[in-house]
């Protein structure tokens, strides 16, 4: 069995192990799992409902996953994006869109997606993207992780939390005023912060001393750690079955207004699912890569066919099946960390969502353990940081776009953010710079379609 999967996958070529490559696939899994709880929840809003929405979830990043491993060989989970889970449920709450729609939406998304993939215009477009760049892109989504894994474990945390509420108006009459610092420090003297400030060291210190499985050995004793100290929630059932009862996806399944996302008038939400979706992808591919040393010379991902067909048949299935947008998840990196390099890493990450489709109730409590997971998050912060020392500082017309990416994409808490800012600016620095001749078409593209998604889009 272990011969026919070195062989299938090519372990020894890729300089890597049937141990290792499971491993980085658990420690995948086990820092992404949250999504199991948060995507249904934040589809919610959407109008989804949540055991349905749930199975969704799981089955999409099943698909995903198992199809990027086997078809694709490369070690990069699949599942519903939390950036865009949000843009559907929020960002369209104002416009009375149905839930029916917004589906139809992701489905015509990922068709776009499929086509362009297939004719070579999305690995163009990302070939287009200057090394600086793509590396402030890994550089910026390492702070992104960073930032989430400090918030989430409450290291840092909003301005206003704990303040009384009268102290945050100017007047009876008025609304909330903006807050002088928009995040402060935490409180140490909470258990969970101090669980997940030891947690980042633990893991820092193994990093330190190469120990492989240094982030899931982390997330396991800090986890097992706050469940002794008491701040660990139980679950309230262990097994229970999909496809039945309030697991059913009868409710969702198939249930997407296909026509009405081909409406022109629809045209500024299918532009804002794109840009965010490909660039999401496109980051996250350099990102990952960067993270594993997988890049080649110029910063490409080599052979991005494969892997950006996946997500975007998997952003098709997503939108059957009632999920939202899908693709290449930078969890992705902290398996890659732990040396996983081809696609049976990804497998076991899929095959492992695949059981808890039957533990759904003994999954849930993942969302209190932000104080074991949110620490690896900050770990691939620090090692995905390397990227900053591959951008050209001494260049401003390289330095300037790569530094609005890296601030946009985490001042704003949104990878798209940043990238379609910096993909701006890039354009705008070297004509301004009298270097216009330096410029691609493709660069010019991106910076058009990016122009247009602030303009006519919907930026979160």
């Amino acid at each position: 069995m272990g011969t026919t999967l070195a062989r299938y996958f090519r372990l020894p070529e890729h300089g890597t192990t049937l141990r290792t490559e499971v491993l980085g696939g658990v420690t995948t899994f086990a820092t992404m799992a949250y999504i199991i709880v948060v995507n249904p929840a934040i589809l919610s809003f959407a109008g989804l409902p949540i055991g349905p929405s749930t199975v969704a979830t799981i089955l999409v990043a099943v698909f995903g996953c198992l199809l990027m491993g086997l078809y694709a060989n490369r070690p990069i989970a699949v599942a519903p994006y939390m950036g865009e889970n949000a843009f559907i449920a929020f960002g369209l709450a104002a416009m009375g869109i149905g839930w029916e729609l917004r589906l139809g939406a992701v489905f015509v998304a990922g068709l776009i997606f499929v086509v362009i993939t297939l004719l070579h215009i999305r690995t163009w477009l990302a070939n287009a993207v200057s090394l600086s760049m793509k590396h402030s892109f890994a550089a910026g989504i390492g702070l992104f992780l960073g930032f989430i894994g400090l918030y989430e474990t409450g290291i840092v945390t909003s301005f206003v939390e704990g303040a009384p509420i009268g102290s945050l108006r100017l007047a009876d009459t008025e609304f909330l005023r903006k807050p002088p610092v928009p995040v402060k420090i935490g409180d140490f003297h909470d258990t969970k912060v101090l669980l997940a400030v030891g947690g980042f060291f633990l893991m820092a210190a193994l990093l330190c001393r190469g120990v492989k499985g240094a982030l899931l050995i982390g997330i396991t004793v800090t986890a097992a750690a706050g469940f002794v100290l008491g701040v660990g929630s139980a679950p309230k059932g262990i097994v229970a079955m999909p496809f039945t009862g309030d697991y059913s996806l009868a409710p969702i399944a198939f249930h997407l207004n296909v026509e009405g996302a081909l409406k022109l008038s629809f045209m500024p939400i299918l532009l804002t699912l794109f840009l965010m979706s490909f660039l999401d992808t496109l980051g996250t591919l350099v990102a990952v890569g960067a993270a594993g040393g997988m890049l080649d010379e110029n910063g490409n991902f080599p052979d991005p066919e494969k892997p950006m067909l996946v997500d975007a048949v998997t952003c098709v299935f997503s939108s059957v099946v009632g999920s939202s947008t899908s693709g290449a998840f930078i969890e992705s990196a902290t398996g890659v960390r732990e040396g996983a390099r081809t696609g049976l890493a990804a497998v076991v990450t899929g095959l492992l969502f695949a059981v808890t489709l039957f533990f759904i109730p003994l999954v849930q409590p993942l969302q209190t353990l932000s104080y074991a997971y949110g620490p690896a998050l900050i770990a691939v912060g620090v090692l995905m940081m390397a990227s900053v020392r591959k951008i050209d500082f001494d260049d401003f017309t390289e330095a300037v776009p790569a530094f609005v990416t890296l601030v946009m994409i985490v001042f704003t808490y949104n990878i798209a953010n940043g990238l379609t800012a910096g993909l701006i600016a890039y354009p705008l620095l070297k004509v301004l710079a009298g270097r216009a001749k330096e410029l691609t078409a493709g660069s010019v593209v991106l910076a058009l379609m990016c122009l247009v998604y602030y303009a006519f889009g919907l930026p979160h």
